[in-house]
């Protein structure tokens, strides 16, 4: 069959809208009609370091749809199920098996940034020229994707699906950092940098796990203001102000706990010294795979802890439905965070995230006819 997908061809030009087709299922591969798509820190960072060897390109992992076809082998999911796609794992590696730690399978960096299933092939093609279509084992940049029995959450068919693909990666990574990684004890203060979709997505974690101290740090005064409207006790802008300092003069000793979602040297060393001691820092940010930093190991040797952490170190299964059900409890008022665009206006979509215009964009798409008008939520 033939779908529409928005493709990566160079880093210099617009994504081009472009009927591509899709080839057969492999067994354990499902056709997902797609609802909704996310656009995250990754596709932009994809975009910017294009590189031709990694071209054409379908990009997109956080969508949301229905499934409309199985693999011979598939046992969970049916045609006609409501599901949200997050990371591909092989579900067959020690840390998958084993260990229980799918975000840290042997084999994510092959199932998720190549853009090709792990034998080497994709599903998309144009005509006799090969379209990558496996990103994050989705490529859900596409009115369908072909993803993985394992990336799948099955979802409730009375929820909004076309606004759940962010819980697959990006609003996942920030919640998770807090409630799967830190799991701050009630009443407890937390300090979150960079109150962009991430960051606030920790916040509502925070908020969540009735963190009594929340302090939001950014450079922009709009997301800081948006970040008190959900819940921040305080507010810092780092561009006028000493985060160090003043973080201490809220807190007293300093905080508990620390989320750095941006990743940059200066950041992360005041995401770690602004802890009191014994306190942990969690950073998400990323900002390249090489990304060298230096700190002061004095502040590792007197009880302070700082811990990587991939996709919220959760299991997508288990944390988006924990997400969805905290959401219908209305503990977790992500869809605060979310602007909508028809699925044929994602450059425009893309502009507005590089303007920092909107928090999380996600594109919408008409399952039966095509792209269909978005609105502000």
């Amino acid at each position: 069959m033939d779908t529409t997908a928005a493709v990566l061809r160079s880093a210099d030009g617009p994504l081009t809208l472009e009927t591509l087709h899709i080839d057969a299922l492999h067994p354990h591969e499902v056709l997902v009609r797609v609802v909704g798509s996310g656009i995250c820190h990754t596709d932009l960072g994809v975009i910017a370091g294009h590189q031709p060897e990694q071209s054409p390109i379908v990009l997109g992992h956080e969508g949301s749809g229905i499934i409309d076809a199985v693999g011979a082998e598939v046992t969970t999911l049916a045609p006609g199920d409501h599901v949200v796609l997050s990371y591909n794992f092989c579900g067959q590696c020690d840390n998958c098996v084993e260990h229980n730690v799918p975000m840290h399978c042997r084999q994510f960096v092959e199932l998720n940034l190549v853009g090709a299933r792990i034998d080497g092939t994709t599903a998309l093609a144009r005509g006799d020229e090969p379209i990558r279509g496996h990103f994050f084992g989705q490529s859900s940049w596409a009115a369908h994707a072909v993803a993985n029995e394992q990336n799948c959450v099955k979802v409730s068919r009375d929820l909004p699906l076309e606004l759940l693909g962010p819980l697959g990666c990006g609003i996942q990574t920030g919640a998770g950092a807090v409630l799967n990684t830190l799991r701050p004890e009630a009443g407890s203060s937390i300090v979150i940098f960079g109150v962009g979709s991430v960051g606030l997505a920790a916040l509502l974690a925070a908020v969540a796990a009735d963190c009594g101290t929340i302090i939001a740090v950014d450079i922009q005064q709009s997301r800081l203001e948006q970040a008190t409207k959900l819940g921040a006790t305080h507010t810092i802008n780092s561009a006028t102000e000493d985060v160090v300092t003043r973080v201490r003069d809220i807190t007293g000793a300093g905080a508990q706990y620390s989320v750095d979602c941006i990743a940059l040297p200066p950041v992360l060393r005041s995401a770690l010294e602004c802890l009191q001691s014994p306190g942990v820092c969690a950073t998400v940010g990323f900002q390249g795979m090489s990304n060298e930093i230096t700190l002061d190991q004095g502040h590792l040797l007197f009880g302070r802890t700082l811990v990587g952490v991939i996709e919220g170190d959760a299991i997508p299964n288990e944390f988006v439905t924990r997400m969805i059900d905290l959401y219908q409890a209305g503990r977790f008022p992500f869809d605060e965070l979310i602007t909508t665009f028809p699925f044929e206006r994602i450059n425009d979509a893309l502009d507005a995230v590089h303007r920092g215009e909107v928090t999380k964009a996600v594109l919408t798409f008409d399952t039966t006819t095509g792209p269909v008008e978005g609105a502000k939520q």
